[in-house]
């Protein structure tokens, strides 16, 4: 319950910001860290909860993106009814890869090395096919209204990734109290063991991959609204995949709060160097790489680990 009413106070607060907050500088960096978190927590599903790590989760991203895109320029779909389809379309594609991956046993380094082959192999392809744009790329026209999924300020896209992410977050909620989660985490732990007891990896892998796509799926669509443009190599190219998996490692693998966490950590440290050292070319990537390598280093549990030790801490005092 304390989760529902921190998820509803999330809402709330960011729901009620631009009344107080006018600049868009930080209407953009809130709306940029829960996209940014909606990517962490897509992922957390199958790497976090799942065990599964992928390094090409850009694939469910790139057809988001081009599905949303396609469907409104070559098939005259509404974007608000192309972005249902984006999440479909992009969940039935975990579920190939699913069927292709975990029927055959592939799990961790091996199966992350097939997300990112997947990727790259849908970003070839991308390249070289005349609906995708080929290299050009697809841009969306410019029609400002809310009936077509477009506004004229930040605020807007600001409502709109905050729906995601929330959404995002009860089915996360849902994972850590409901019997397919507590399987699905079963599995993590020993895959084996789960067996033993009745539960079938491969379906409950099969789940968790397919929610994890779709919700990927919406950030590819969220960011192709945002930008109106879109690439083979903004699509499936390694930096979401990478984005995704550091902001939800950072934060704290398997937790509800872990990948917000870590999407606002992250974004406050690029900021930060690339306000205090932009002039010097490189060294805000330095900087912060260096403070991530601590962050894994010391806090092996993430972000949202930290206050555990202390919780048994004050428990065993109180005892």
């Amino acid at each position: 319950m304390k989760s529902l009413l921190g998820i509803a106070a999330l809402a709330i607060g960011v729901g009620v910001l631009p009344l107080f907050v006018e600049s868009g500088v930080w209407i953009n960096f809130v709306m940029m860290t829960l996209y940014a978190a909606l990517l962490a927590q897509a992922w957390n599903i199958l790497g976090g909860f799942g065990g599964q790590f992928s390094f090409g989760h850009a694939l469910f991203f790139g057809f988001g993106a081009y599905v949303q895109a396609i469907a409104q320029l070559q098939w005259g779909f509404n974007p608000w009814v192309a972005l249902g389809m984006a999440g479909f379309v992009s969940a039935m594609v975990g579920l190939g890869v699913g069927a292709l991956t975990f029927r055959y046993g592939l799990k961790g380094s091996y199966f992350a090395l097939v997300t990112l082959a997947f990727a790259e192999v849908f970003r070839i392809i991308a390249v070289s096919v005349p609906f995708t744009g080929a290299g050009v790329g697809l841009m969306i026209p410019l029609k400002e209204s809310v009936g077509n999924l477009q506004f004229e300020s930040r605020v807007g896209f600001m409502y709109v990734i905050l729906g995601m992410l929330v959404a995002a977050m009860l089915v996360t909620w849902w994972l850590q109290h409901s019997k397919f989660g507590a399987y699905l985490q079963a599995v993590r732990d020993n895959e084996n063991a789960a067996q033993a007891i009745g539960v079938n990896p491969f379906r409950v892998k099969l789940g968790a991959i397919a929610l994890s796509g779709a919700f990927m799926g919406w950030a590819g669509a969220f960011y192709l609204q945002v930008f109106q443009y879109i690439d083979p190599s903004i699509a499936f190219g390694p930096h979401t995949s990478v984005e995704a998996l550091v902001a939800a490692i950072v934060g704290g693998l398997g937790t509800l709060w872990g990948p917000l966490l870590g999407a606002l950590v992250l974004h406050l440290l690029s900021d930060l160097t690339r306000n205090l050292f932009g002039s010097l070319p490189g060294i805000n990537m330095v900087i912060y790489g260096s403070m991530l390598i601590v962050i894994v280093m010391f806090l092996p549990r993430g972000i949202a680990g930290m206050g555990q030790p202390i919780t048994r801490l004050w428990r065993g005092k109180r005892d």
